[in-house]
């Protein structure tokens, strides 16, 4: 089996600090070789893999404001489609740009649609449903006027993760700095609480940073440590009281909730978008109507059992067991249009 995977250009596959799709990408694609999958990624110049590289774009446009991202956009889902005809098939995780094209190949394309960032883009979806094979990230996230092949959850290396058994102290934000994400949500709780908080995350806000966040830091009880990467996020995730991810959006999925997790960390979550489907209520976690309500089940997170969590994340969130659910999709698809094309025959 020959797939073409098209990752996005926004960051580094895998990102060095954010990027939540491109990580995806960097994770599944390894996981595929070492399935023994011919895998050729188109990502950036500098992306690091076993699979075949293909780049033409030299770096990520997030890091480079030099780059047109739109010029470099073209030019990298042009240079997969024009060399279709050598795969058995095309993944896409470069949202609904990339379906524009599947109609002037013949190779198979299957999508993970890693959200809906507006209304405005379902068009595209709705036009090319049926001709391409969606993916979910989530049931949550399905919309009922699309078909969608599978759900397939996210999954992460467990062996990048520690199981701590023992809480740590500090309850921790983790995630973009802007208002879907609840920083400042965190902020109320944790004082309320009267614990300290960390925050860690790419303000992608400014202006919310400035106005929400930015008044309480005190390098003491509220301290924001900036972006924080591989290196440092297993000590960051394991050594928390709990997450925060008391989230004003619904979120197809929180690879952060599933990290947190699989250090044995508990999460209190709002009951929005996958939040049920990640955390199970009352045994990896909590999940809240309400910011609010975090307040009061804050004492019992230290009475659930982290080895309990973390095994939550081994038997649903796993990185082989995503890349098992993509290699039935990709048999499921291939092997619908090789009896397609006998019955046409």
């Amino acid at each position: 089996m020959k797939v073409a995977m098209l990752a996005p250009i926004s960051w580094r596959v895998p990102p060095r600090h954010y990027g939540p799709w491109e990580r995806v990408v960097s994770l599944l694609t390894e996981g595929l070789v070492q399935r023994g999958v011919d895998v050729t990624l188109f990502a950036t110049a500098d992306s690091l893999t076993k699979a075949r590289l293909v780049a033409v774009c030299p770096r990520p446009y997030s890091e480079d404001p030099a780059l047109d991202a739109k010029v470099w956009e073209c030019l990298h889902i042009s240079a997969c489609f024009e060399r279709a005809a050598e795969f058995d098939l095309i993944h896409n995780h470069f949202d609904f740009l990339p379906l524009s094209y599947s109609g002037l190949v013949s190779t198979p394309v299957v999508t993970t649609i890693h959200g809906f960032s507006s209304e405005r883009i379902l068009p595209v979806f709705q036009k090319y449903d049926g001709r391409v094979h969606y993916v979910a990230i989530s049931d949550a996230d399905r919309r009922p006027d699309l078909h969608y092949a599978a759900t397939v959850y996210h999954g992460i290396p467990l062996d990048e993760f520690t199981l701590r058994e023992e809480p740590g102290d500090y309850l921790l934000f983790f995630g973009r700095i802007h208002p879907d994400k609840g920083a400042a949500e965190a902020i109320q709780v944790a004082r309320l609480a009267g614990r300290r908080l960390l925050l860690a995350g790419v303000i992608q806000d400014q202006g919310y940073f400035d106005r929400e966040v930015a008044p309480y830091l005190d390098g003491e009880r509220v301290c924001y440590l900036g972006s924080v990467g591989p290196e440092r996020r297993d000590a960051l995730l394991g050594g928390a009281y709990a997450l925060l991810h008391l989230i004003n959006f619904d979120e197809p999925f929180g690879l952060s909730m599933v990290e947190a997790m699989a250090c044995g960390t508990p999460v209190i979550a709002t009951r929005r978008g996958s939040v049920p489907e990640v955390v199970l209520d009352g045994e990896t976690g909590f999940v809240v109507s309400r910011a609010e309500d975090a307040l009061a089940v804050l004492p019992s997170v230290s009475m659930l059992e982290r080895p309990h969590i973390r095994n939550h994340v081994a038997e649903r969130f796993s990185r082989e067991r995503m890349v098992e659910g993509y290699i039935k999709v990709y048999e499921e698809v291939l092997g619908g249009q090789n009896r397609g094309a006998a019955h046409s025959s």
